[in-house]
């Protein structure tokens, strides 16, 4: 059985509560879950104590167990010191796109030729 410590949602509807959980992969989200590992209040200022709280114990007994974390949990997790997180690099992200590029392209050259027709008057 493959395990996730995931988040749960909770709350109602805009103002978001999260339960940390481990859960069978196959479950739903709000659906059932082994144990509840903690807690993340997104409402709450971010240097909150109450803002996430997490229950290391049974995080690395989960963590032993085969458990793997989703992204936004192994964030946390991070931050806490109970597991770590690679930094990611993703150059190719900040380039524009086909279109884009086309469009700047096209630019250029119609303001090439209008400068071209503003010289040869």
């Amino acid at each position: 059985m493959a395990l996730k410590i995931r988040l749960a949602r909770g709350g109602s509807k805009k103002r978001p509560y999260y339960q940390i959980v481990v859960a069978d992969a196959r479950s739903p989200r709000d659906g059932r879950f082994l144990e509840k590992l903690g807690s993340w209040n997104p409402m709450l200022a971010k240097d909150d104590a109450n803002r996430i709280v997490i229950n290391g114990e049974r995080v690395k007994h989960w963590l032993d167990n085969g458990a793997q974390p989703t992204d936004r949990v192994l964030r946390f997790l991070n931050e806490a010191g109970l597991a770590k997180r690679d930094a990611r690099n993703n150059p190719e992200k900040a380039k524009p796109g086909k279109k884009a590029l086309e469009r700047v392209a096209e630019k250029k050259q119609k303001a090439e030729e209008a400068a071209a027709a503003a010289a040869g008057e």
